[in-house]
């Protein structure tokens, strides 16, 4: 799926098919679903899965969760617009 794709879909009721866990939680993010998103991305023990926790964090206004997020990450905190960091994210997903 190319990142086009992804944003295409956000026009459905249901995220594409298919898609892993993490980007489902993006997914459902951009359609205003805060609490789904988290709920997956607190169940992914993995960096990618703390990197979606910190965004998420960090989009709620809760920079102190968001900053120990990136440490589990082992990232750097990210200071610039939601939006990038939304968008830098799916497309690392979608590699």
């Amino acid at each position: 799926m190319e990142f086009s794709d992804f944003v295409t879909s956000l026009g459905s009721d249901v995220p594409p098919d298919g898609v892993a866990d993490l980007l489902r939680a993006l997914w459902l993010d951009a359609k205003g679903d805060f609490d789904a998103a988290h709920g997956i991305a607190q169940d992914v023990d993995t960096s990618d899965g703390a990197r979606v926790h910190a965004y998420l964090h960090r989009k709620e206004g809760d920079l102190p969760n968001a900053r120990y997020w990136y440490r589990r990450a082992q990232a750097p905190a990210e200071s610039g617009s939601l939006d990038g960091e939304w968008e830098k994210l799916v497309r690392h997903l979608l590699g």
